[in-house]
């Protein structure tokens, strides 16, 4: 495997990873206003990797179909939120600030559950980073596939302080607390040599798997974060923080890719 995209599938994970290393130099749990920012700007990166780094090179892929070129995307994207939607009715999971579990019923601990909730939704990401590095793989450029990758690291860097700060509070050692966060976002790199794995046959169909990978993603932005960040006391600093997330992703794929 080339080394860059060896490095495209790895970051992600390692933005998860610092941000459960948060466990080692913070004592206190983020207060809610700053998750709830955080989970906005995650959101944010989510919804603009989504437009930029998918949807519009679908619909560019499929440029010889004229007026029609949307129909692939238009098509792959709504199996990506089937998709995703099937899982959310499969795999049990509890969501933060949440004391309902999802999904078939089942006896996991709340920790648990929590972990799954993160891992679910990393699943697309870990897709969109693959489909993307197997695009690169055929054309030799890169720095798109890097620019997505950066851009889902930085927005995991929250998720992984958002899930393992509460797990030490809990009880957890700090050393199994990090584990737990890290290991929540194990799934990207894996998920995304999976999808690589099959390049030769993703290639064929570019513009509906990266569609495909968009829809999943903004199933998860819709599902989960929105709901998440705009719990509690009304505040303006989620929606500045989802802003100012879609605008980084934006900047950097265009200065990227």
């Amino acid at each position: 495997m080339d080394i860059n995209v060896f490095y495209g599938i790895l970051i992600p994970f390692l933005g998860t990873s610092a941000g459960a290393a948060c466990v080692f130099f913070m004592k206190k749990n983020l207060n809610e206003q700053i998750q709830r920012a955080l989970t906005g700007f995650a959101a944010g990166v989510m919804v603009a990797a989504s437009i930029w780094s998918l949807l519009i090179p679908a619909i560019e892929q499929s440029s010889g179909l004229g007026k029609l070129s949307f129909v692939p995307a238009a098509v792959g994207f709504w199996i990506g939120v089937l998709f995703l939607l099937l899982l959310d009715h499969m795999i049990p999971h509890l969501h933060q600030n949440s004391n309902k579990a999802e999904g078939p019923k089942s006896k996991l601990q709340r920790t648990t559950m929590l972990v799954l909730a993160v891992t679910l939704h990393n699943i697309p990401e870990g897709m969109a980073v693959g489909i993307v590095l197997a695009q690169a793989i055929q054309t030799g450029s890169i720095y798109a596939a890097l620019a997505l990758s950066i851009g889902i690291a930085i927005q995991n860097f929250p998720e992984g302080a958002i899930l393992s700060l509460p797990l030490k509070s809990n009880g957890c050692s700090k050393h199994k607390a990090f584990l737990i966060g890290s290991l929540s976002g194990i799934v990207e790199p894996i998920f995304g040599y999976v999808t690589i794995l099959f390049s030769n046959w993703i290639l064929q169909c570019l513009p509906f798997c990266l569609s495909f990978a968009a829809g999943a993603m903004l199933f998860v932005v819709v599902e989960e974060l929105v709901p998440e960040m705009a719990q509690g006391k009304h505040s303006n600093l989620p929606t500045i923080s989802f802003l100012f997330g879609f605008c980084m992703m934006m900047v950097l794929d265009v200065i990227l890719g």
